[in-house]
């Protein structure tokens, strides 16, 4: 039987022989090797082009190098072009669009507290748009840097450059200059503070955070950081200044990415693991450390935001919503470290994505 060598990306060999055919019993005559695109694996291709599963020879299990396209399935190969017609989509996908939201609304939010009415719409929009340009630029930054590892991970292995829809090259172009267009927009169109923060928040999250996953929990915090960003920044394009307001609200989104993270890095540790990515439940296997935090920032996020009732900025309702919406997470982190149980976990990340929208439309209905 022919055997053929499985050639690593960065031109390692697999260090098992793999017989020339499919699934062990199944022949399917010689088969060529074909690089994945995504950087970090290995895949065979058949003749006629088909995509076969590896298998050691004798054992018939699967190398551990494959299970991420396993796992995808059918990898695609990567493309030579792309047309007109899908790029669109593969941007959005680069871009995060449902990240991206979440920085537009918090933008937004900021934005509105801090300014006086009528709400100047004209300058609104010129943060928002800038803002978002900015994130978004700096998630496809991310997966830039991350290909490697997404490839490693069923969640992540299906995104534009970790499967190779778009090449790397093309989508650090289109980053770098989509995080560049929306730092000098807001430059341009709003003020140079908004703009500093905007830079520090691209850099933050491309050359802090993204490296930091693989070397140390802390990048949950600095994660952290960069997702509070927004909102001071919107904060600071309608006042110009960092006033108590805009630490209130960056406070407010700080603490609550922290549950909303670990609660997610709980339900997919053994995808992060695969991925490299030294989160805390990198060596928590028992959730200990991990369910501690999701409580101790919990209870934290309560006093956060009644801050902003505290100084003036929201009414009544919008403190007895703050209590409501603050004491359910609570309740939940507290299930959590009682049960250690996935279903668990999976109603204190939903109820995370509950929580933020209520309370920050509470602000904006109850602002003082």
């Amino acid at each position: 039987m022919q055997t053929t060598k499985m050639v690593h990306h960065d031109g390692g060999l697999c260090n098992n022989g793999c017989a020339g055919s499919g699934a062990a019993g199944d022949p399917h005559g010689p088969l060529s090797i074909a690089e994945h695109p995504a950087l970090g694996s290995w895949r065979t291709v058949a003749p006629g082009g088909s995509q076969e599963a590896c298998s050691c020879a004798g054992a018939g299990a699967w190398h551990p190098a494959l299970r991420a396209a396993q796992a995808c399935h059918a990898v695609g190969p990567q493309v030579s072009g792309l047309s007109l017609r899908h790029l669109p989509v593969v941007y959005l996908e680069l871009a995060k669009a449902r990240l991206t939201a979440l920085v537009v609304v918090t933008t937004a939010v900021g934005f509105v507290l801090a300014g006086a009415e009528p709400v100047h719409w004209d300058e609104l929009l010129w943060a928002v748009v800038g803002t978002a340009l900015a994130g978004a630029g700096a998630n496809g930054l991310n997966q830039c840097l991350e290909a490697r590892h997404d490839a490693r991970m069923p969640r992540t292995c299906r995104r534009p450059v970790a499967v190779g829809r778009i090449s790397r090259q093309h989508a650090m172009t289109w980053s770098i200059g989509t995080a560049a267009g929306g730092v000098a927009l807001l430059l341009l169109g709003v003020n140079l503070l908004t703009a500093v923060l905007g830079a520090l928040a691209v850099e933050l999250y491309a050359l802090v955070y993204t490296p930091l996953k693989q070397h140390s929990s802390a990048c949950t915090l600095v994660g952290a950081v960069v997702g509070a960003l927004p909102p001071v920044m919107g904060w600071t394009a309608a006042s110009g200044s960092i006033g108590e307001g805009a630490w209130i609200l960056g406070a407010i989104l700080f603490v609550w990415q922290i549950p909303h993270s670990l609660a997610l890095a709980w339900l997919y540790r053994e995808d992060y693991a695969k991925g490299g990515y030294h989160i805390l439940t990198w060596n928590d296997p028992d959730g200990r450390k991990t369910f501690d935090m999701i409580v101790l920032y919990s209870l934290c996020l309560v006093p956060v935001s009644l801050a902003l009732h505290l100084v003036g900025l929201a009414g009544s309702w919008y403190a007895l919503g703050a209590i409501v919406l603050g004491g359910w997470l609570v309740v939940l982190a507290a299930r959590l470290q009682r049960r250690g149980r996935d279903a668990d976990a999976r109603r204190l990340f939903l109820a995370t994505v509950v929580h933020l929208p209520l309370l920050l439309g509470l602000m904006l209905m109850d602002r003082v």
